[in-house]
């Protein structure tokens, strides 16, 4: 697998990494996570170096599986870990139930802390990329990049970076630390970040994450028009009355399905799976160093590396946007939370 110039640093990543969200057990309904583990091992067999988990994911679960399933590979990846959200520390972390999420939190004293706790559950003397996950609107944003810079001059980690920052919260995190990666998302249905975000990072020579590239699973051809999801599944979430992600309200989801099916025709017509025509879309952008996607087991795990390999053609990216129109399906949803939240 061709590996990509990760910004400005000497960070080479497979083009797509591997997403650990989905191994949260709180967070994203049921699965099996010692498959998810087994194919962690498969992925870096198969080509695949980069890594992403987040303190959030559970809490806690998603770096302590994965610090688990990479053993004495972990010297063959590289690991990226986001903190920037506090916790009912009264909940242990290794009961069952976990520390319950109060909020982000992002201050210089406590995000050093935070990262300690972060090479522990990893299992590891340093993290390769930590970013900040979400900007903390309470907390100045010199004191976040002033952590990071503290963490890389004690070792902590090697470079850092944000998630879900916008242009004018760059701007202003450059004037303290250097930041090699902003982690948003996109996808097809999520268009939003090429209007600004990722020609900027382009720009700027800062390495654009996707997150989200099968749509939360809109993209891998697995929903239905009755499909249910479980009470701590965070795709139910709401806002007062609203969706959290309004790709999941009633109306909006039905849409997608349909876009979905003819995506999925205009995938077959190549002998590709929709969840391909999905990471191929993200990675044909220039400037895109990753496209980050969950995977549970073998059969996902070469369907994704298989996707590095198809480059869509223009006629291909025509037919994308026609099938949107059709079906009247919008790709620039206003997010309540998102990022100017």
């Amino acid at each position: 697998m061709e590996k990509r110039k990760f910004g400005n640093t000497d960070l080479l990543c497979s083009p797509v990494g591997f997403g650990t969200w989905e191994m949260s057990t709180t967070m994203y309904g049921n699965i099996d996570t010692n498959e998810a583990s087994r194919a962690v091992g498969m992925a870096i067999d198969n080509g695949i170096n980069l890594f992403d988990t987040a303190e959030v994911y559970g809490p806690f679960h998603s770096e302590i599986l994965l610090g688990k399933a990479l053993g004495d590979r972990r010297k063959e990846v590289i690991l990226v870990d986001k903190i920037g959200f506090k916790y009912d520390e009264s909940r242990a972390e290794n009961s069952e139930k976990f520390g319950g999420v109060l909020g982000r939190h992002s201050e210089y004293n406590y995000l050093i802390k935070r990262a300690e706790g972060c090479l522990r559950r990893l299992n590891t003397d340093v993290i390769d990329l930590m970013l900040i996950h979400w900007p903390d609107f309470h907390t100045a944003l010199d004191e976040p990049m002033r952590a990071l810079e503290k963490l890389k001059e004690d070792g902590k980690i090697r470079y850092g970076g944000v998630s879900n920052f916008n242009i004018e919260m760059m701007d202003y995190c450059l004037k303290y630390s250097d930041i090699v990666a902003n982690q948003v998302g996109y996808h097809m249905f999520d268009q939003r970040m090429e209007k600004s975000i990722l020609p900027y990072c382009k720009e700027q020579n800062i390495g654009f994450m996707g997150y989200g590239t099968l749509g939360f699973g809109l993209l891998t051809g697995a929903f239905n028009p009755e499909t249910t999801f479980a009470a701590n599944d965070w795709r139910t979430w709401k806002k007062g009355d609203a969706f959290w992600l309004p790709l999941f309200k009633k109306e909006n989801f039905l849409r997608e399905l349909k876009v979905g099916e003819k995506l999925a025709e205009l995938a077959k017509d190549y002998g590709k799976s929709l969840p391909q025509l999905a990471i191929a879309w993200v990675l044909r952008k220039e400037g895109v160093a990753v496209a980050l996607v969950g995977m549970r087991n073998e059969n996902e795990l070469k369907q994704n590396v298989a996707a590095t390999e198809w480059q869509l053609t223009e006629s291909d990216l025509r037919r994308i946007d026609e099938i949107f129109n059709e079906e009247d399906c919008p790709t620039y949803f206003d997010y309540p939370m998102a990022l100017n939240d």
